[in-house]
């Protein structure tokens, strides 16, 4: 993939920026760099690596319940946790409405 002028201002354009000439130059330097970079990793010989191998998750391979069991444990006292707030009704915290 090329990175040029054209394409720099089309990416400019989409992200509503106005780019000085030095910073397009730098961009178009940088994008290049980066797209270069990606072009390398294409080139590694993978044919040796199960598919897979390496996925972040497993759970497309071995589908099921993925989550730990819950644990119930004792929560920390209403009054302990309303005494450190600004404002409270003894029930639950006060705040200012923030939306209208």
């Amino acid at each position: 993939m090329e990175i040029n002028q054209e394409l720099i201002s089309y990416l400019e354009n989409l992200s509503c920026l106005t780019l000085s000439e030095e910073e397009t130059l730098k961009l178009t330097d940088d994008l290049g760099k980066i797209i270069n970079s990606m072009a390398k990793l294409s080139e590694l010989d993978t044919s040796a690596q199960q598919e897979n191998e390496f996925a972040p998750d497993n759970a497309a391979i071995n589908p099921g319940n993925t989550f730990r069991e819950d644990i119930i444990l004792p929560s920390f006292p209403r009054e302990g946790i309303l005494k450190n707030s600004f404002a409270n009704d003894g029930a639950m915290f006060i705040a200012p409405k923030t939306v209208e």
